[in-house]
């Protein structure tokens, strides 16, 4: 049997790396003890270095590509879209009131890969329905 493995959503992605008083200590435990484990989508990695390019994020690096370095560090793996993702991410029932497509792709991404998605948004729990496994950042 495979261990499990967690996909990180971009703002958990960013409180890791650069805000980690943001995580509740059940996540933040779960990062220390098993981010080998732990992915995070080239989705929100494409997120991630537009907002260090903005000077949105800071504390990762002054260059963009120090937040892949960052990432690596970290331990995390890129989790790149492929067809599947893109298939479920058609199929997906969104929520009315969530029209992220960055958030929708992420979701199907981890459903399809069986992953379970670490996130401190609300919403996503509207996805439970369609086999979203999700753990929710209670935010620190």
């Amino acid at each position: 049997m495979r261990p499990e493995r967690f996909l990180l959503d971009t703002h958990i992605a960013v409180y890791a790396l650069a805000n980690p008083r943001e995580l509740d200590r059940v996540v933040a435990g779960l990062l220390d003890d098993y981010a080998d484990n732990c992915y995070v989508s080239t989705v929100s990695m494409r997120e991630i270095i537009h907002l260090q390019k903005r000077g949105k994020i800071k504390s990762c690096g002054k260059k963009p590509e120090d937040i892949i370095f960052a990432c690596e560090a970290a331990g995390f793996h890129f989790l790149p879209v492929n067809r599947e993702h893109l298939r479920a991410y058609a199929n997906l029932t969104t929520h009315p009131d969530h029209n992220d497509p960055n958030d929708h792709i992420i979701i199907a991404q981890a459903v399809v890969e069986r992953m379970t998605l670490i996130s401190s948004d609300s919403k996503f729990d509207f996805y439970t329905r369609q086999k979203l496994r999700l753990l929710f950042n209670r935010r620190g």
